[in-house]
């Protein structure tokens, strides 16, 4: 019996996008993930399907990151931002002309972005959608859904059903409108699970999701294969174990692969090294990552060698061979119990590629030496089920993949104090939503807008972002501003609304700035 492996990619990002600022640094996380990881990670498929390499994976691309992608303001602004990065990079080769193994880096770095802006604007048109839906369309990848923007479902589910049930319904709806077709997976975020999610998901016609390890191993009843095959809830919708040892294996600068010295150093970059006056518009007086990096992660000190690509593809490459010896083994074992098992890999896309620079060629080599196997495949969970639609009915037990494997992160001390208003907006939502649902056709669009941007504006502010953030600080005072301005949108729309004193400016303002999910279905809250 052959083993199978599920790779999975979380692609996600927050919501940002500020037509009312020329430039906000908090914009680049999404140029940054565009540049780093989604080309990188679409131009690897390209090429192994090009070179007919027999290959499955499965990515989830959230509704948030969807909306960002094909916005035509940030596209713009996207170009605009490889510009910049590609006269820096032109400025640094002049700079280090008499230093050769730094100007052979700068080159690099002109080579890298010049491609990179080649293939989103002549060859993909600034619409990397569509990419990834031919890859969709050839076989080799399936794309599941996920929740409207990244709302913590555990938490949303505890204060009311309604509030988790319109995250995955509206989520649903979103891939079925960009991708003609009806999801099979579902991403929970952060693999947020609580008890009563399952028959939402049923609900939405979605056929499996992803769990941590202890998700499934506290289940009731135990699972009989542990974390090595999916077990469907009681309400109907199978859910796939993460494994925590491989998964380790790949993620983590600690215990890892992408803590080799080899490798490119993530935080050792120039915008931090360089006077300000050197880095130039790509600044914009500002100290900033600017995406060009000189060191290799070297070691656990201060003093960092120059990095060395050779180096660095060779031990991306010694990786992706160990990593397959370790799945080969890990497999063998597995398959003693006497079963077909499949080990699940979800990983966040942006590792490959912004955290670790050489992820994607890890990623391609390990394919490409999987493809030649015989004890194991790569699948996908539908494939999976599909072939081995028997399976023992398990609850899961509540679970995340956050720290500790709870809700900590996201019930912290800094960040409580937004769960009783994201409370009290959305039973004013419901009901609004209620009430304006029983009139039906009498409805004017003018109340129709305000109730599809005031489920834009409490979508927006259940984001499981902002309260990481303000967890971890990276961001804190932006995540914070972010809560209190949706809120507060929010409030005010529907104070119009039930006094019948709207104000149309305001509305259009609103519109303007949040303008995601144009045909949001707010019906879903009454």
């Amino acid at each position: 019996m052959p083993g199978h492996f599920a790779i999975i990619l979380h692609a996600h990002l927050p919501f940002v996008r500020h037509p009312e600022h020329e430039h906000l640094v908090e914009e680049e996380w999404l140029f940054e993930a565009i540049t780093e990881t989604y080309i990188p990670l679409l131009r690897m498929m390209r090429r192994l399907v090009d070179d007919l390499v027999s290959f499955k994976l499965t990515m989830s691309i959230t509704p948030t990151l969807c909306a960002m992608l094909q916005d035509q303001l940030l596209c713009e602004r996207y170009v605009r931002h490889l510009d910049l990065l590609i006269d820096l990079a032109a400025r640094e080769q002049k700079r280090n002309r008499k230093h050769p193994q730094l100007r052979e880096l700068a080159e690099f770095y002109i080579d890298l972005f010049s491609e990179t802006r080649r293939h989103f604007v002549d060859e993909w048109k600034c619409d990397l959608l569509s990419v990834f839906r031919e890859l969709r369309q050839t076989g080799v990848l399936e794309i599941i859904a996920s929740a409207a923007t990244h709302g913590l479902l555990p938490i949303l589910q505890q204060q009311s059903r309604r509030a988790a049930r319109a995250q995955i319904l509206i989520g649903r709806d979103v891939y079925v409108e960009l991708f003609g077709a009806a999801a099979a997976g579902f991403w929970l975020p952060e693999c947020g699970y609580a008890p009563g999610l399952e028959s939402i998901l049923q609900e939405a016609n979605l056929r499996w999701f992803v769990v941590d390890a202890h998700g499934l191993l506290f289940g009731m009843p135990r699972p009989c294969r542990s974390i090595y095959a999916p077990c469907y809830t009681p309400a109907g919708p199978a859910a796939f174990a993460r494994d925590p040892d491989v998964s380790r294996q790949v993620w983590s600068a600690r215990e890892g692969y992408p803590g080799d010295p080899a490798y490119r150093d993530f935080y050792r970059d120039i915008g931090f090294d360089l006077p300000m006056e050197h880095l130039g518009p790509i600044a914009r007086r500002t100290r900033k990552f600017s995406g060009v990096k000189y060191h290799r992660i070297t070691g656990r000190g201060n003093e960092k060698q120059l990095y060395d690509r050779t180096a660095a593809e060779n031990a991306a490459a010694r990786h992706a061979i160990h990593f397959l010896e370790q799945c080969h083994q890990q497999i063998r074992e597995i398959r003693e119990a006497g079963f077909d098992p499949i080990i699940v890999a979800p990983f966040d896309a942006e590792l490959f590629g912004h955290w670790w620079f050489e992820g994607p060629i890890f990623l391609e080599q390990f394919i490409r030496q999987a493809a030649n196997e015989r004890d194991f495949r790569l699948t996908t969970p539908s494939e999976y089920l599909a072939v081995h639609p028997t399976q023992q009915i398990v609850e899961p037990a509540a679970s995340t993949w956050g720290e500790n494997g709870h809700l900590a992160v996201w019930l912290d001390p800094s960040n409580t104090w937004i769960y009783p208003q994201l409370n009290a907006a959305a039973l004013r939502m419901y009901e609004v939503a209620g009430r304006y649902a029983a009139e039906g056709s009498n409805m004017t669009d003018t109340y129709d807008r305000v109730l599809k941007q005031l489920a834009r504006e409490l979508l927006l502010a259940q984001s499981s972002d902002w309260a990481f953030l303000m967890k971890t600080g990276t961001a804190r005072e932006y995540a914070t501003q972010r809560t209190i301005d949706h809120l507060a949108r929010f409030n005010r729309l529907h104070d119009q609304l039930v006094t019948n004193n709207l104000d149309e400016e305001f509305l259009h303002d609103c519109e303007w700035r949040d303008n995601i999910f144009p045909n949001v279905n707010w019906h879903y809250y009454a």
